[in-house]
């Protein structure tokens, strides 16, 4: 065993121990856009809005790299509804907040006409390090994700159902992808996010790592050569979370809806109990790198009309013949978790998907600042 081997695994490792707690707990984090009317332009006003929210929620709500964006972060929840619920009363409080000092919020992938030259970096010691680290990188056009973390009692059973959930992470994006324009253009991607972000360094799908062990290891090397300063400043579509003891699923745009969040929470819960308990991806999770990498692009770019590669099946397979073999057996998981309701909902976010919806709306004669007035009122 080499040095690098027998060491001690560094702090921040280190899994908490919750004996009894409940399995599959479930915290939700979006990511939402402040906007001023009447010519609903990105608004740079973070710094003004935090401080005047209610005191009994403003924990909950954190600054992004952008000074247009928020982070609005639940507690931790054993159920989709009750992670909504908190949601919905935490997006009436930054609508309430928001509302005297003339300014709205909106959710979405990107901001439809918001250009680099317009942006400006929240102030935070985050958020500096951010920029110090991506320098202009860093005030490119924001972009607004939705994150789910899902709950694990041990580092090997986070480990172990990270590696296959790298297999579906396509299909969430397909599912989610709600960000069609960029720069005031039809993109021509279901999710123009997702190039956008990938900007950033340590983004997109991680390799699989062998156990947890494996995985400290490569980490703890960067960490310690100074390259980051945790393992947060890992953007992957998908990561291990040791502090807080979940994998968060990171690849899906913001939803216009609470309805929409709440069918992409369910499926990701459902997801990693499935996984964890069946190894439904397992041989899929092997397939070489640049295979997932293609469906996450293919994904990006067609949305729901996405037809991935099966690498085990050696064949493109459309999407909703993928949700058509799934959600039977991730409903008998739902129906565990409470949550059928909530991951059947995914079938009307197939038939209505967010980028269609933002197309549809910016036709209309106010073209795309009427698309953002639309998205501020079903905020």
């Amino acid at each position: 065993m080499t040095d690098l081997q027998s060491a001690p695994a560094p702090a921040w490792a280190s899994w908490p121990e919750r004996p009894g707690a409940p399995a599959w707990t479930i915290g939700v984090e979006e990511e939402v856009m402040l906007v001023a009317p009447p010519g609903y332009n990105l608004a740079q006003a973070i710094d003004e809005v935090i401080p005047r929210l209610p005191s009994d929620v403003a924990p909950q709500f954190h600054r992004e790299t952008h000074a247009a964006a928020v982070e609005i972060a639940t507690g931790v929840h054993t159920n989709v509804a009750e992670a909504i619920a908190e949601l919905r009363t935490l997006r009436n409080a930054m609508h309430d907040t928001c509302a005297p000092l003339e300014l709205q919020v909106a959710s979405s992938g990107t901001h439809p006409f918001a250009v680099s030259r317009e942006i400006s970096v929240s102030r935070g010691e985050r958020q500096a390090a951010v920029y110090g680290s991506m320098r202009e990188l860093a005030r490119r056009e924001p972009t607004f994700a939705l994150h789910v973390h899902v709950g694990f009692a041990d580092a090997d059973a986070a480990i172990r159902t990270f590696n296959r959930m790298r297999v579906h992470i396509p299909m969430l994006l397909a599912l989610s992808a709600n960000s069609p324009f960029w720069q005031g253009r039809d993109s021509g991607l279901a999710s123009s996010r997702t190039p956008l972000f990938q900007a950033f360094p340590r983004v997109g799908i991680p390799r699989r790592f062998e156990n947890f062990e494996e995985w400290v290891r490569t980490l703890d090397l960067l960490v310690t050569c100074e390259a980051f300063p945790d393992p947060t400043f890992l953007w992957w579509d998908v990561r291990v979370q040791p502090r807080v003891g979940t994998i968060e699923i990171r690849i899906m745009d913001a939803q216009i809806t609470l309805d929409a969040t709440r069918a992409l929470v369910a499926m990701v819960q459902t997801l990693a109990r499935m996984e964890h308990e069946t190894a439904w991806a397992e041989e899929a999770s092997h397939a070489a790198p640049e295979v997932h990498d293609e469906n996450r692009f293919l994904a990006a770019r067609d949305g729901v009309d996405v037809a991935l590669i099966d690498p085990v099946q050696r064949r493109r397979v459309p999407l909703r013949e993928r949700l058509d073999v799934l959600l039977p057996i991730l409903r008998e998981h739902a129906q565990d978790l409470g949550c059928e309701n909530d991951l059947l909902a995914i079938n009307d976010l197939y038939e209505t998907p967010g980028a269609g919806y933002q197309l549809r709306v910016a036709r209309r004669t106010e073209r795309l600042p009427g698309l953002v007035r639309q998205l501020c009122a079903e905020f």
